[in-house]
């Protein structure tokens, strides 16, 4: 077809323009002579070359019958089709012209948009497919070439294009696979029947494409690209903020695992919020970003765009990274490994693929053993092995994590202040106590399992400890444990059913903190106490502008017992001055929140202890040439570098600072402290890098905690979070204790009772003394320092960052 062709489509639509044309089709500007003139886009559907003419009539007539279906849908969401004919054999769609220009476009000028703006997108996107799914339609190429935004909508084009490619391509027997293998998820890259999961993978991958400028994965070659897609995390989002969480969960490899659109409008209405806060911070809209590179495209995007089918865009992209998520975190995303070694060992290697044992199911439990108790001392040590993604961001895919090579599972009984509490619980008698469930949410199946587990099994030794010295009369403890999958999918449904179990007083968990960000406020809402033994990305307690100097806690109800990562950086700056005898220091961030809050800690504490910043600079997580700055560092006559980012920049860093001569110590945050880190770097011999919390076997109370857990008879080991989690439950038990001394028994308001009380605890567990800050944040934060020795990482030194 051709504007200078006068013959009419279908005898009433005459083109006036061409607009757009990508391998599946032409787009045209038209109009329709019998409705007044109407401005309407014409996309003119072609066929491969070569079809036989059996094959042709197979395709027109699946095709037509599939964009009739379309036309049955009506929402502002959804393009809206008008007619659907034939014209010289092959099907032409008649549908609404819209004036705006493709999410595509917008990204190629932007290079990425704001956060808020993309929720909102997002939003909309996910309305539209929820009406087309309710109908039994799967778009399944959801791309931002598929997406036109207008002053006052988001719409979804091109339903129904993906099936005729999906056919065109068995019938042609090609081999080749048309359509945008960059948004596919891997069953649909595996040629599984479309279920509407795939939509939301690839509204998953096209909201990332427009967050953080670049796709989630990337490959040369449909073959390495597959493999990534299969075999590979998506590269952890730095600039999605709140979208973090939401983004990990569609972006979940295992459909079954895939949130579904009532889960995921769950989540993004959360984010959404959320992003209200980030609109306009200085993270957001003053720090420069690099340049976009645009990719070269067939045809120009115009002003005025109804329909595209361009090929997709490929922005530039950074090596894969190896099965990891380093952020993260962001959601905030970090990643936890369990590491930890025997017990007399000071050496902590970091298996980047362990396997994951079985994992029993969660069972409510009454009997048994005990431990904690206000009263007791405390002391540090040791460290918590994680990955950096899960505890900033989510991490909703396997997750290299190390098993646990201490043998034994953990368990602990302390001399308990046994005084009666002041009352009963409750009306009942003696013989019958009233119940209060802790819920527990940690990833109770999945990579992340040995340490889920060990979570649980901690709380439920809490409980077990209180039942049986009888802690708290009148009261009998349960726990009820609810799997996340480590997935933040999984944290606002888990949340909700605590919420309605009245019995539920409070929550410890969860694992990781982009599953936190979708709990938070629906428990706060509920006055629902929430205790995580492993949580660090630093907005949970001090809100969204921690890092430019405001502090503000976002919710009440939500406490921790571990340190956070404001405490890497002074620790490290500690450590380098007052021990390593390193004064003056080279400072180098990957400009992410992540790194920039480690320097910034990292360079004030150095200043107050009297060190010299020598130089600063910022890097771009992409680049992985870093001569020219390696020979800045040289003249600048550092003792060290403290680098805050990622192992993936961080390794060949280090090695070329090594090859360029000098022999100082490259250090690091956890997200430096990785196993991947020693496989990219054959020569880190003499690197550092910090780690939040202590072992076990470090802490003073450690070993009785261990012997009282295996007297417990858990099969699983407690892990590296276990002390912690045991605290956490500890501290509902001893708010639940002062509510029920309080008020005489249990108050039936007591769930609202219970913030205001977890708030003044002050007891020594096992982790040493137990209270929180103004903002939830626990008082006892400790930290731990490994260096590179003989290629693993080796304790040098924990300690506490108390002032």
């Amino acid at each position: 077809m051709t504007e200078q062709n006068s013959e009419l489509i279908a005898g009433r639509y005459q083109l006036v323009e061409r607009i757009g044309q990508g391998g599946m089709g032409r787009v045209w500007r038209g109009v329709d002579q019998q409705l007044f003139g109407r401005e309407v886009a014409i996309k003119e559907i072609l066929f491969p070359a070569g079809l036989e003419d059996g094959d042709r009539a197979t395709l027109l007539r699946r095709f037509t019958g599939e964009a009739r279906a379309a036309v049955t849908l009506s929402h502002p969401g959804i393009i809206t089709i008008h007619d659907v004919v034939e014209h010289q054999g092959a099907p032409v769609i008649v549908m609404e012209f819209i004036r705006g220009q493709s999410l595509a476009a917008a990204i190629r000028r932007q290079g990425r948009l704001p956060v808020q703006r993309v929720a909102e997108i997002g939003s909309a996107m996910l309305d539209a497919l929820a009406e087309a799914h309710a109908a039994r339609i799967v778009h399944r190429d959801i791309k931002p070439d598929n997406v036109l935004l207008t002053k006052d909508r988001v719409v979804l084009t091109d339903f129904g294009i993906a099936h005729l490619a999906d056919a065109t391509t068995r019938l042609s027997h090609s081999g080749t696979v048309i359509g945008t293998p960059q948004y596919m998820p891997p069953e649909q890259l595996e040629g599984k029947r479309p279920t509407p999961g795939n939509d939301l993978w690839a509204l998953g991958a096209t909201l990332y494409h427009a967050v953080e400028g670049r796709l989630p994965f990337d490959a040369e070659g449909l073959h390495a690209l597959a493999v990534a897609v299969f075999t590979r995390p998506h590269r952890p989002p730095i600039h999605a903020g709140p979208l973090a969480p939401v983004l990990d969960a569609l972006l979940t490899k295992d459909p079954a695992c895939r949130p579904g659109v009532a889960e995921a409008a769950e989540l993004l209405a959360s984010a959404l919020r959320s992003s209200r806060s980030w609109a306009g911070t200085p993270a957001e809209t003053v720090r420069p970003e690099p340049e976009p590179e645009p990719e070269p495209a067939p045809t120009p995007d115009p002003a005025s765009v109804s329909v595209s089918d361009a090929p997709t865009e490929h922005a530039p992209t950074p090596t894969e990274r190896d099965g990891q998520v380093p952020p993260p975190p962001p959601q905030r995303t970090p990643t936890v490994r369990d590491s930890a070694s025997d017990a007399d060992s000071s050496r902590r290697p970091v298996p980047s693929r362990p396997s994951t044992p079985p994992v029993p199911q969660p069972t409510a439990e009454d009997d048994v053993v005990s431990l904690g108790g206000r009263g007791q001392q405390g002391a540090a040590g040791g460290a918590i092995v994680r990955r950096r993604a899960l505890t900033r961001r989510s991490t909703v895919v396997a997750v290299a994590v190390a098993t646990l090579a201490v043998g034994s599972v953990l368990t602990w009984t302390l001399n308990h202040d046994n005084s009666p509490g002041g009352g009963a619980a409750g009306s009942g008698s003696a013989g019958s106590p009233v119940t209060v469930v802790i819920g527990v949410e940690a990833p109770l199946s999945g990579a992340l399992s040995s340490l889920g587990v060990g979570i649980k099994n901690s709380a439920d030794l809490a409980a077990r400890t209180a039942n049986r010295t009888r802690h708290v009369p009148g009261v009998k403890f349960q726990i009820k444990a609810l799997d996340d999958e480590s997935s933040p999918a999984r944290g606002g449904p888990n949340a909700a059913r605590f919420v309605a179990d009245e019995k539920v007083l409070g929550v410890v968990g969860p694992l990781n903190s982009g599953v936190a960000q979708t709990m938070t406020e629906p428990l706060a809402q509920a006055n629902l106490v929430n205790v995580s033994p492993a949580n660090t990305n630093p907005v949970l307690t001090l809100g969204p502008h921690w890092a430019e100097g405001t502090k503000s806690r976002p919710y009440k109800t939500y406490f921790r017992t571990v340190a956070t990562d404001v405490d890497q950086g002074p620790f490290a700056a500690r450590y380098l001055h007052d021990e390593a005898g390193k004064t003056k220091l080279y400072v180098i961030d990957d400009s992410s929140d992540y790194g920039t809050s480690l320097t910034s800690g990292f360079t004030a504490e150095l200043a107050k202890l009297g060190g010299a910043v020598v130089g600063t600079e910022q890097v771009d997580p992409e680049e992985k040439d870093f001569a020219g700055l390696a020979a800045r560092v040289r003249s600048s006559g550092a003792e060290a570098v403290y680098f805050g980012g990622y192992y993936t920049t961080a390794a060949p860093l280090s090695r070329q600072l090594k090859q360029a001569g000098l022999d100082i110590p490259l250090m690091g945050g956890d997200g430096v402290f990785d196993q991947q880190f020693l496989a990219a770097d054959p020569k880190p011999e003499g690197d550092l890098a910090t780690n939040i919390g202590v072992p076990a076997e470090s802490l003073a109370r450690g070993e009785t905690f261990l012997a009282q857990y295996r007297k417990a008879g858990y099969s699983e080991a407690a892990g590296s979070y276990g002390p912690y989690a045991y605290d956490a439950a500890w501290a509902v038990i001893e708010a639940v204790k002062d509510v029920v001394a309080a008020h005489g028994g249990l108050p039936e308001d007591a769930r609202a009772k219970m913030p205001q009380a977890v708030s003044g605890l002050k007891f020594d567990g096992v982790t040493g003394r137990v209270a929180f800050d103004k903002y939830g944040d626990t008082v006892n934060r400790r930290l731990t320092v490994y260096k590179v020795k003989d290629g693993s990482w080796t304790t040098v030194r924990s300690g506490s960052l108390n002032p």
